[in-house]
């Protein structure tokens, strides 16, 4: 079982090891030699992954002080010591586990587009599989269709859904939703959000008004608060993880559509940026491309020949 989640999360992560492998190989051919011009080109291609400026210096840095005293460093010794240095600036912790605390209450936030709403599906497909049990509380309510998608999720996954109307105050959708939870002995509470509002009421607001809502009838509620960003939108998806995580007091990142982009090195400048663990990765359409994050395997899916 783990051999085919790590093949799916390599293979996700194609596009991302030949953007930088493939070029670090052709820098060897062009320059052989492991000096300065070679680390400027080094430097391009670690920004076009999206490692983002910052991190881009670290590693730079770090590679030309580490390399400084090896004779005549080979492509191999190169990304050995990438690898190293890239590891070292992702979370060290194992991959996520459910907490004790029942219900367990994850609040999913992002803006619109990102994949939301599907990761919440996924995950209760994940839990409910896992056999516990699962209440998802539609809480966007502004976008059309929103809290249809959620009850289809939920018939499929056998999670019951509290939703309200279409425009409905999503406060009063996370009242429903945590006092059914605890009604029903849920394991997980799993909380869907706006990702923008149709009205003049500023969205950051909002959602601390739900997560208000939320430790009142559940203490400690939301236990979890995942920023759910889109990896193709690189620096961007950085940018609002900076916006959200201060107003939502997130807890972690699921990051999407992995497998679409070249530039893996997002969820390096994330981690290393922001402190923040990636909780999840979305490496294809199916329900089991919604995988745990392990630094350890990411760092492998990108180095390893095997």
């Amino acid at each position: 079982m783990a051999v085919g989640l790590f093949g799916r999360l390599r293979e996700g992560l194609a596009k991302t090891r030949e953007t930088l492998l493939g070029k670090v190989e052709a820098l060897f051919q062009g320059h052989p030699k492991v000096d300065e011009e070679f680390l400027e080109s080094l430097e391009e291609i670690l920004l076009g992954a999206d490692f983002g400026m910052p991190v881009t210096q670290e590693l730079i840095a770090a590679l030309r002080r580490r390399l400084k005293n090896e004779r005549e460093p080979d492509q191999g010794r190169l990304r050995e010591i990438l690898a190293e240095e890239i590891a070292t600036r992702l979370p060290a912790e194992q991959a996520w586990t459910l907490p004790a605390q029942r219900p367990c209450v994850i609040m999913l936030v992002g803006v619109n587009g990102v994949g939301k709403t599907t990761t919440l599906g996924k995950l209760a497909a994940q839990f409910v599989g896992q056999g516990k049990k699962v209440v998802i509380g539609a809480g966007d309510t502004f976008r059309a269709a929103a809290g249809e998608q959620l009850q289809v999720w939920g018939e499929r996954a056998g999670a019951e859904v509290i939703r309200h109307a279409e425009g409905a105050d999503p406060g009063a959708v996370a009242f429903d939703a945590a006092r059914a939870a605890v009604a029903r002995g849920a394991d997980v509470l799993l909380l869907d959000t706006a990702g923008r509002l149709h009205t003049k009421v500023n969205l950051m607001e909002e959602l601390k008004k739900v997560r208000r809502v939320l430790a009142r009838e559940i203490p400690g509620a939301p236990h979890e608060t995942w920023l759910v960003l889109d990896a193709t939108t690189g620096q961007n998806a950085l940018a609002q993880a900076k916006t959200f995580r201060a107003a939502t007091e997130a807890t972690g990142i699921v990051l999407t559509k992995l497998d679409g982009t070249a530039r893996g090195g997002i969820v390096v400048a994330i981690s290393a940026e922001l402190g923040l663990g990636v909780r999840f990765v979305g490496i294809g359409e199916g329900v089991a491309d919604l995988k745990p994050f392990s630094a350890g395997e990411f760092v492998a899916a990108l180095f390893r020949n095997d």
